[in-house]
Formats: structure tokens, C-alpha cells, sequence
């Protein structure tokens, strides 16, 4: 195990927290647990988790509520995190994703399948974190993402993007014109391996398209989606 291997838990039922842990400690990752979110928010200054696994229904401050305070953190840009939803709480799933999230595990969940959505996870914030090492800008008319500095500025002024969002726009923009398949997406920004939800990349997509106040990104109807041009 690399040093990449420090998971904070956070839930309100301790017995899944005991599942939880157990199964991730027998496979060498160092984990702290939490019961609510105030308590993950303490925890996260001294802990400094690579991922937090987050539960979405807890009392007081719940899992949306508790993404959003970290995610506004920029101190916590390089957490990743992913949320614990019953199947049926299909607007968690997306509420999640909109907060920041990076990916959503559905309960119940078997332990083979808990570590190897983790380890799969954790491999691809490895990849994300070489590629951050070219120090490159890309200028498309008032568009300008540097990221170098992690920055995306649209008429010079500067927009907030999470790590997904920005890692999406700054793969579409690198060849305008280019038609990215959803696979290949997936496979660069989330990693091989790592099953993400259907409906993540869309999430992702229309709070960028938001955000930047115009439609740079041009969907392909059944195969993906490129950066446009003619903006």
C-alpha cells in the first residue's frame, strides 16, 4: 500500500462503520471514523484523508451539506469523495454529485466490491495527480484555463470549478472539435476501472455549461461530447 491509503468514514450508524473499517483496515488503508458532519469537518484539519467515504442521510448537517462546506474549501481541492446512498435514493445520488462529489457507492455493499471501488478510485487521483504536473494554459477566445494554477477565467473573470468540472473542461478544450466518446472521458478523468453512475458525466457537464454562461460543450447525441468553436 502507498502512502495514497488515509480514508476518513463518516456515518451515523456506528455498525456500519465497524463494517466499514474492519474491512478496509484488513486491506492496509488508514482510517479514522466520524458519525456526523461537523465531526468529519474537524477531523478533515488534522486527519487529511486521500478520500472520504460520506453517508447522505444523517442528522444535523447531512452528506450534501457537509460536500458543499469541503468542496469550499480550496485547502481540500485534492480530497476525493465519494457518497453511501441506498438504490433508491436516486436524487441523492445526483444532489451529491452537484455538491462535488466524485463518485457514489449504493448500499448495501459486499467488502470485495467496497475495497476495490476505493482502490480504484485511489489509482485514478494517481493519474489525475501526474497529469497536473504539465504546467499548460489553453486560450479560446475569452476562455482561458491554466492549470498550472487550476484556474479558468472567462473574461478574465475567475470562475470556481471543482476538480471534475475542470478536469472535463480542460480535456475538451485541449482539441476543440474533437468528439470525446463518454468511455474515453470516463477512463481519463475517473481512471480505468471505476464504475461511476450513468448520469455522472451529465451532472458534471450541465453545472460546467452553468457556470461558464454559455454553451462551449456541444453534446453528442449517443456517443459523447466535444468543445465547440464557433463561440
Amino acid at each position: 500500500m502507498t502512502s495514497n491509503n488515509r480514508i476518513l468514514l463518516v456515518d451515523d450508524e456506528k455498525d456500519i462503520l465497524e463494517f466499514l473499517s474492519y474491512n478496509l483496515k484488513k486491506e492496509g488503508f488508514e482510517v479514522a471514523t466520524c458519525t456526523n458532519g461537523q465531526m468529519a469537518l474537524d477531523t478533515l484539519k488534522e486527519f487529511k484523508p486521500n478520500l472520504i467515504v460520506l453517508d447522505v442521510m444523517m442528522p444535523g448537517m447531512d452528506g450534501i451539506e457537509t460536500c458543499e462546506n469541503i468542496r469550499a474549501n480550496p485547502e481540500y481541492d485534492n480530497i476525493l469523495i465519494t457518497f453511501l446512498t441506498a438504490r433508491s435514493e436516486d436524487y441523492s445520488q445526483v444532489a451529491g454529485l452537484e455538491a462535488g462529489a466524485d463518485d457514489y457507492i449504493n448500499k448495501p455493499i459486499k467488502p470485495k466490491v467496497l475495497v476495490s471501488r476505493v482502490k480504484a478510485l485511489l489509482r485514478r487521483k494517481g493519474s489525475a495527480s501526474a497529469l497536473e504536473e504539465k504546467a499548460d494554459i489553453i486560450e479560446i477566445a475569452d476562455l482561458n484555463i491554466n492549470r498550472e494554477r487550476y484556474l479558468v477565467t472567462v473574461d478574465e473573470e475567475p470562475l470556481s470549478l471543482p476538480r471534475k468540472e475542470f478536469e472535463i473542461l480542460y480535456l475538451l478544450a485541449s482539441k476543440p472539435g474533437k468528439v470525446f466518446m463518454r468511455d474515453e472521458i470516463f477512463d481519463k478523468i475517473w481512471g480505468q476501472g471505476v464504475v461511476v453512475g450513468g448520469r455522472t458525466i451529465d451532472v458534471h457537464v450541465r453545472k460546467l455549461r452553468e457556470k461558464l454562461g454559455r454553451n462551449y460543450i456541444e453534446t453528442v447525441k449517443g456517443v459523447g461530447y466535444k468543445f465547440k468553436l464557433n463561440e
